[in-house]
């Protein structure tokens, strides 16, 4: 009943426009009545409410992580900082600004992870890019490039920590093996991308005619900004606790130094440049949507229905590098983060020592999988809120690009690392 329900919820996000419903109800409704339907069929109600606490103590740190980065941006986008971004890119041919954004997303999210650049970069790419069309495009690739980039990193996307933090894999091998399979998956739908944007922009208008921050205000509260996110990472090391500490502390510092540098404003000109203002903006039904859809994986995972998926897997086929393709593939259906969860327990330390390709291979396909759906990863579903794509419009003219890509930056690396 539960897979049952799970995939109603699915057609229905996937279906959102046609029965104009809204996403995040459906989500929403999923996961309670998944969670429901698991009480009641638990043999013991008080194991699946400690279940439940335990994996929403998970999810509200994603959820929060989510909230300060998406307060972060929108900060310094009231006070017009990514003007300063806008003013250094020099081109205005469409082609040639999708590459540079596409670079800067794959590296990017190296650092920060893949959410934060996408949220990031969407936010820039939205104010030097007017047509819709192009857009959606410039949005899609960014969120396959950003997953690329943090599949090589092991502070990059929440799975490749996962499998760092649980000891399958260390930080050098990651970058050495996965950073030019990566690059593979990235290169493919940039390449046929760039023949669907055409033409250039106009000259974009700097900054808002009736903007109330300064050019030394709009130059600090970008530079903090972006250290503050760049810092994330950082406080993660120094400190071992989880990103959205990090974040939620850098979302204080500039809470605070916004407040500083506008005390002596009148209420309603501070009132814009505020923190309060930010949360506004937010879009919280995207937030909301994201919080269905993983309640409604944790119920599955917690009922053991993609265990048992994953040992069905290792029955039927039996071949590991074909397990983790497929596992990679369903990684855009189902979120990643319980596939990757499920694969560290079918399969342990003694049976693939630490560095092993298949562990390698388990971070490159988990990673960079999620492309091929729009909602296959955190970074598509905040691209979906921050630019409005339909899930059938990327299914369209994005999937097979991504498919593609992901196949053939599989292909290099089973060439280069997993050649026996």
């Amino acid at each position: 009943m539960m897979t049952v329900i799970f995939i109603i919820g699915y057609l229905a996000i996937a279906f959102e426009h046609q029965i104009k419903i809204n996403k995040a109800s459906s989500a929403l409704i999923t996961g309670v009545l998944c969670w429901t339907i698991y009480v009641f069929s638990s043999s013991s109600h008080e194991q699946a409410h400690h279940a439940l606490l335990e994996h929403m103590g998970e999810i509200s740190g994603i959820l929060f992580f989510l909230l300060g980065a998406m307060t972060i941006v929108e900060l310094i986008d009231a006070h017009d900082g990514f003007d300063l971004i806008s003013r250094s890119i020099k081109s205005r041919k469409k082609a040639t600004i999708l590459t540079l954004i596409t670079v800067i997303a794959f590296l990017l999210s190296a650092v920060l992870d893949n959410l934060t650049t996408t949220i990031v970069l969407i936010s820039l790419t939205n104010k030097l890019i007017h047509d819709n069309k192009d857009k959606l495009i410039f949005a899609s690739m960014t969120v396959i490039a950003a997953n690329a980039g943090g599949a090589w990193s092991p502070i990059g996307d929440v799975t490749t920590t996962m499998l760092w933090i649980g000891g399958q894999i260390t930080a050098w091998e990651t970058i050495k093996n996965i950073f030019l399979p990566s690059v593979v998956s990235v290169i493919i739908p940039l390449i046929a991308l760039r023949f669907a944007v055409k033409g250039g922009i106009n000259e974009p208008v700097y900054g808002k005619i009736t903007s109330i921050s300064t050019s030394k205000e709009k130059n600090l509260v970008f530079t903090i900004g972006i250290l503050s996110l760049l810092f994330v990472p950082v406080f993660k090391t120094l400190t071992g606790l989880p990103p959205f500490m990090g974040m939620l502390f850098s979302l204080g510092v500039m809470w605070l130094l916004t407040e500083m540098i506008h005390s002596g404003k009148d209420t309603i000109d501070k009132d814009a440049l505020s923190v309060n203002f930010a949360i506004r903006k937010i879009d919280t039904p995207s937030i909301l949507f994201f919080l269905g859809i993983l309640v409604s994986v944790a119920a599955l995972q917690t009922s053991g229905i993609l265990t048992s998926a994953a040992n069905s897997l290792n029955q039927l086929i039996g071949n590991p590098k074909i397990i983790v393709m497929i596992l990679g593939v369903l990684s855009a259906v189902i979120d990643n983060v319980p596939l990757v969860a499920a694969t560290q327990g079918m399969y342990s330390l003694t049976e693939f020592p630490q560095d092993h390709p298949f562990w390698l291979f388990i971070a490159f396909c988990a990673g960079t999988g999620g492309s091929m759906l729009i909602i296959g990863s955190a970074a598509g579903v905040a691209a979906m809120g921050l630019t409005k794509i339909e899930f059938f419009w990327y299914l369209k003219r994005i999937t097979l690009w991504a498919f593609l890509g992901y196949i053939s930056g599989a292909l290099v690396f089973l060439a280069l690392s997993w050649n026996q």
